[in-house]
């Protein structure tokens, strides 16, 4: 009887579609799809309230100075041929969003909102990594996962991380580049091959020439070349060679714009000198409090550290030349009280823990005052819960020592300088780590009865709560944020926000000149003229090298026919702001209304020569009798 052969299986090709369906499904329902979309979507509404308010366009500060230089290069303005003076990278970048989207600084917030987005994902990757529950049972084997979790949406609420990721602020763009790199550390069991490793060094030097903090990543890449990653030594030393030379190539538009344009030996930014001044001199908070000569806001404080150099040398200085003159200063003031910096130094380190809040640009809290950033936290809370995870993580966690090592890196970058809100941020994701996973274990110990483990986590949460909890005694340091937000407010010109926030600001600090200053200006546009003087007159005693104070003066002296009076107080300003063509300008005014001529001319000569593109300039000229060039 012949055998009958056996029905084979006929695919059913709708069950195939249907599995196919159901995988995308879960990939596209994945928590690193749903964390990035979510972080992107609040980032996103923030940055749409943001349209709607007064906020989007830049109106002084650092924001400002970015979006001008931006809009020099997007005229075609590329290099005024000395070296950089500040970190250029941000700023063309803007120029080269400008130049194919138009001009608006929506786009770049919507890039960075999508920078936001990454940071989360790399937070649920790296807390699935470092605590991963691999071999346990229960609801342990997906701790890794719920502190990644966790994590990335402290991150999505972080209130500085939500105000500092819409505006025009390289801030975002750092922070995801700094945990990328940590998680190629963390993820890799051997070294990488010499050529991702000159990627990895590429990248570095390429973000260095936006915020130079992230230079402090490559010891820590070295050192898991050495210790980390397995492999023998002579390609170990090729590697580094490969990070050292792609850290190079990264820096490389920076560097060879400086030496071969400028002709000026600049790695990336001559303003290091002054920054390292500002940190580092004898009246420093371990914030950036300006010493005299030097007043807030970057390009006023870039203008100012210039001007004071060449003051000093008697002559114009190449940009690298003032750079030497304030590290110098620093240097010096650094070896004649070495006892000094020591204790500066760590009232620095307080001050990166300290849940004290110093945002030097104060544009949280307008954006909170106004609801364009949501309800969140702070980084207090994120600290305080962060170093006891952090020590209990890196006792049972081994390769949370990275993570731990990224932030203490991050942390000895800014304790060369001085410490803010933004510069502080990039160690939050780190943190967040650790603090996620701190309420994992507490919650742990109480639900398996291990009482002495949750008192002793109990514990370090109380030291580490009145560590970060230490109060400032600096009245000037509470006034910073009043006086900022009492600066937007009269440039929008509310004037009676701008005198309940300037009016407390000098509360908390009347000895200050920029706030005695401030309040001037404030009485200035209120009308009240003499009691504007009296203001002046006080930022002047505070402040004899206070050009604004003078300037004001002469303009009003200028307003009531007292000549003279202007010209001295216009001659005072021009003392400390010689290239200022506008009050050039005015001194002219006034010699003309005292029947001088001849200096009237000399004066707006050199206006012109000074800013010859302003019409009012070349107009007085002609009046003067004096054909313009």
């Amino acid at each position: 009887m012949e055998k009958q052969a056996e029905a084979k299986p006929v695919p059913d090709p709708g069950r195939h579609r249907s599995g196919l369906q159901k995988g995308a499904l879960r990939r596209a329902l994945s928590p690193e799809v749903c964390l990035f979309l979510g972080v992107l979507i609040l980032r996103l509404l923030a940055l749409v309230r943001l349209t709607d308010s007064q906020f989007l366009l830049p109106g002084g500060g650092d924001m400002q100075f970015y979006n001008d230089w931006a809009l020099r290069i997007l005229r075609g303005h590329w290099t005024d041929h000395t070296a950089f003076y500040g970190l250029p990278l941000y700023a063309y970048l803007l120029a080269g969003v400008y130049k194919i989207c138009g001009y608006s600084p929506f786009v770049p917030g919507l890039l960075q909102a999508a920078c936001e987005g990454g940071t989360a994902v790399l937070l649920y990757k790296l807390g699935s990594f470092v605590f991963a529950g691999s071999g346990e049972s229960g609801f342990a084997r997906h701790r890794g996962k719920v502190v990644g979790v966790v994590a990335a949406i402290g991150w999505a609420f972080f209130l500085p991380a939500q105000g500092y990721s819409i505006i025009l602020m390289p801030t975002a763009w750092l922070i995801l580049v700094f945990w990328f790199i940590v998680w190629q550390i963390v993820r890799r069991g051997e070294a990488p091959g010499p050529w991702t490793l000159l990627l990895l060094g590429l990248l570095i030097g390429f973000t260095a020439m936006g915020i130079a903090t992230v230079l402090f990543l490559v010891p820590l890449l070295l050192a898991a070349l050495f210790i980390r990653w397995t492999g023998q030594f002579s390609p170990r030393v090729a590697s580094s060679i490969a990070i050292l030379a792609g850290v190079l190539l990264g820096a490389s538009p920076a560097w060879i714009h400086n030496y071969y344009v400028a002709h000026d030996p600049v790695f990336l930014s001559a303003h290091s000198g002054v920054n390292f001044w500002i940190g580092n001199n004898p009246v420093a908070t371990g914030y950036p409090k300006f010493p005299p000569g030097l007043h807030a806001g970057q390009e006023a404080m870039l203008k100012d550290s210039i001007t004071s150099a060449e003051k000093a040398a008697g002559h114009p200085l190449r940009r690298s030349e003032v750079s030497h003159y304030w590290s110098q200063k620093a240097g010096e003031w650094i070896r004649g009280h070495p006892a000094g910096w020591m204790n500066l130094l760590g009232i620095k380190a307080r001050n990166f823990w300290s849940a004290f809040r110093y945002d030097d640009i104060s544009v949280l809290t307008a954006l909170r005052d106004q609801s364009i950033i949501f309800p969140g936290i702070g980084f207090g809370l994120v600290a305080a819960l962060g170093l006891p995870g952090l020590i209990i993580a890196c006792w049972r966690f081994p390769v949370s020592r990275w993570v731990a090592a990224a932030v203490f890196l991050h942390m000895a970058s800014l304790l060369t300088v001085f410490v803010t809100e933004r510069y502080r941020l990039a160690a939050v994701p780190g943190l967040l780590l650790f603090a996620g996973y701190g309420v994992w274990e507490l919650k742990q110990t109480i639900a398996t009865a291990r009482y002495r483990q949750c008192a002793v986590f109990l514990l370090l949460l109380l030291a580490s709560t009145a560590f970060v909890s230490m109060p400032q005694r600096d009245p000037t340091l509470w006034a910073l944020d009043t006086y900022n937000s009492g600066l937007q407010a009269l440039d929008a010109g509310q004037l009676a926000l701008a005198r309940r926030k300037l009016d407390l600001a000098y509360a908390y600090s009347p000895h200050n000149a920029e706030i005695n200053f401030a309040e001037g200006n404030l009485h200035l546009a209120l009308g009240e003229t003499d009691v504007a003087k009296g203001y002046y007159f006080t930022a002047l005693r505070l402040d004899p090298t206070h050009a604004g104070a003078y300037n004001n003066l002469g303009i009003l002296a200028l307003q009531e026919s007292h000549w003279e009076l202007a010209v001295r107080f216009f001659r005072q300003a021009i003392k400390n702001t010689p290239r200022d063509a506008k009050i050039y300008f005015l001194i002219a005014q006034a010699q003309s209304k005292l029947n001088d001529r001849d200096g009237a001319r000399q004066s707006i000569a050199r206006a012109v020569e000074l800013d010859p593109s302003r019409p009012e300039f070349r107009a007085l000229q002609r009046d003067l009798g004096q054909r313009p060039r």
